[in-house]
């Protein structure tokens, strides 16, 4: 039994909430009706897009993968729904600010809103772990290889943990997962270039957003209950709920409000990483509705090719007297191969540039306007835009020799570049909000006693909880902001964890151990799951 256990056995009146309560029926009706909804709602906006283009010829085979990848992807984030979301709820069901079923029913309702109203960049950021060659290329077998491999190794990974009742990142997982991806490919790859393989600067920065989530959420809520204490003197807010009986009303709204926050945050961030996979998914199943953003109004398109010009300038300015390359291909690839060295800042790189934006300007220039650029060359003009904005974004923020207006017509280069190819239409971002909302509903309770009863050895205080979620809300949502994937689960688990420290409770060091270990091989496991799978499907694609 569990020193919890034990110090509440004294205890007439169990402050342990009940969670067993079954959904009435028609609540499980709303839910089948909703989801089918969704999915209804995605078929037809994939068919209006793809009629909208004209191109009523394609394949049985392209709709069937697109179907297999698209619920796989939705998968993906119905699992993080469930796992990841249970660490939002854990405080106010213990505290018995909400009942669990009403708990979870509100999570999933602001996960939802947070989908809804996300930037987008989160998205983008994990797509740019991603191989270039798989990017510029997911249409292929390689590229369904790819987002098949990555999606069901953190499912897989997931599920595993769920089970077991462990907090564990999804968004860590999934990061492993892509690292397994660029590094089976690049061993595999016939000439093994940088990218075919993982961009291991960007790689870093993501890492570096996940490692520091754990020791975040330990430090910062150990330090805010400390002032608590020190500035809110009530023993009510310091000692375990009387029973099942709710706590007062300030300390309800505020453990209410503050598990909105993380809820809402939560959509914001982690849905964003289903979107981004989802994006590939269909530039690679059906690039001529998706591989451009058609949604771009005409009247843009002076203020586009003011930008590719501007840029072309500066770029052939510091060309100096390196020859331009013959032609668009030839500037495809000296960008391609400065790309596989990290090596953009030359003149001969810089002439590449120059060819390459005046290609891009004149395409869209003599079509009129990004939406329309007709089918055929929709691949050709969306990876060569991705192909430049790449090269700006690891040219880095200074390029050497560069003054402040150089500097700002590069990144209004790459700004109206990504404009046309890192978008999200809204069915997506509807999509990925009810699979992460209704997720959120199914299967918490595993994750929920672990948060809530097997990481200290008392029960969940006013206070604690409170810590816990106002620097997990705070956390995520400037995590957000800055357009950097961090995990729900870490900055939240921990962050409980450094309240019973700085309490004195007491931690139950076997469930902290179990969570640590999870953590610690969430990354090599979902390479080696991913890995594997990549080769594997490689051979079948």
């Amino acid at each position: 039994m569990s020193d919890l256990a034990i110090n509440q056995s004294a205890t007439s009146a169990s402050p342990l909430p009940h969670l067993d309560e079954k959904p009435h029926v028609r609540g499980a009706i709303a839910f089948i009706l909703v989801l089918v909804a969704g999915l209804g709602y995605a078929a037809f906006s994939i068919w209006r897009d793809v009629a909208a283009t004209g191109q009523d010829d394609l394949a049985i085979g392209a709709f069937v993968l697109l179907g297999i990848a698209l619920l796989i992807a939705l998968g993906f984030e119905f699992v993080n729904g469930f796992h990841d979301t249970a660490n939002a709820v854990a405080t106010v069901i213990y505290t018995h600010s909400l009942p669990p079923l009403a708990a979870v029913i509100w999570s999933g309702t602001w996960n939802f809103l947070g989908v809804l109203t996300s930037s987008g960049a989160v998205a983008f950021t994990v797509v740019t772990l991603l191989p270039v060659e798989l990017i510029l290329q997911v249409g292929s077998g390689a590229g369904y290889a790819m987002i098949f491999a990555l999606l069901i190794a953190a499912i897989i990974w997931n599920l595993g943990t769920w089970a077991l009742g462990l907090p564990n990142s999804s968004s860590h997982a999934l990061v492993g997962s892509i690292m397994g991806v660029g590094i089976a490919n690049q061993l595999i790859s016939p000439n093994g270039s940088a990218t075919s393989g993982v961009d291991w600067a960007q790689a870093v920065n993501v890492f570096k957003a996940l490692l520091f989530s754990p020791v975040i959420g330990f430090v910062l809520s150990a330090v805010l209950l400390l002032a608590m204490k020190f500035v809110v003197r009530s023993k009510s807010l310091y000692t375990a709920p009387e029973g099942k009986k709710p706590p007062p009303a300030p300390i309800r709204a505020l453990l209410v409000l503050t598990c909105t926050g993380v809820s809402f945050f939560h959509g914001s961030n982690d849905g964003q990483k289903g979107m981004g996979l989802i994006m590939l998914i269909l530039i690679g199943a059906m690039p001529t509705a998706y591989a451009l953003n058609r949604a771009i109004p005409e009247n843009t398109t002076p203020m586009f090719l003011r930008a590719v010009q501007s840029a072309e300038d500066v770029f052939h300015a510091h060309a100096g007297a390196a020859a331009s390359p013959k032609d668009a291909a030839a500037a495809r690839a000296t960008v391609g191969g400065a790309l596989q060295a990290r090596n953009l800042n030359q003149p001969e790189v810089y002439a590449a540039l120059a060819t390459l934006t005046a290609d891009i300007g004149r395409q869209v220039k003599d079509y009129g306007a990004i939406k329309a650029v007709p089918a055929a060359a929709t691949q050709n003009v969306r990876n060569d835009m991705y192909l430049a904005s790449d090269a700006v974004r690891l040219m880095g923020a200074s390029p050497p020799g560069f003054d402040s207006s150089d500097i700002a017509a590069v990144k209004s280069l790459r700004s109206s570049l990504d404009s046309g190819t890192k978008f999200i239409p809204t069915w997506v971002k509807v999509s990925v909000a009810l699979a992460l909302g209704l997720g959120t509903m199914v299967g918490w309770k595993r994750i929920v006693v672990t948060v809530g009863e097997k990481i200290g050895k008392t029960h969940l205080t006013y206070a604690q909880g409170a810590s816990a979620e106002i620097v997990a809300m705070a956390t995520i949502g400037l995590a957000d902001a800055y357009g950097l994937p961090v995990s729900t689960t870490h900055v939240l688990s921990s962050g409980v964890a450094g309240t019973m420290a700085a309490n004195g409770s007491g931690l139950q060091w076997s469930t902290i151990k179990n969570m640590a270990l999870a953590w610690v091989m969430t990354l090599p496991a979902a390479m080696v799951i991913a890995g594997s799978l990549y080769v594997i499907l490689r051979q079948v694609f």
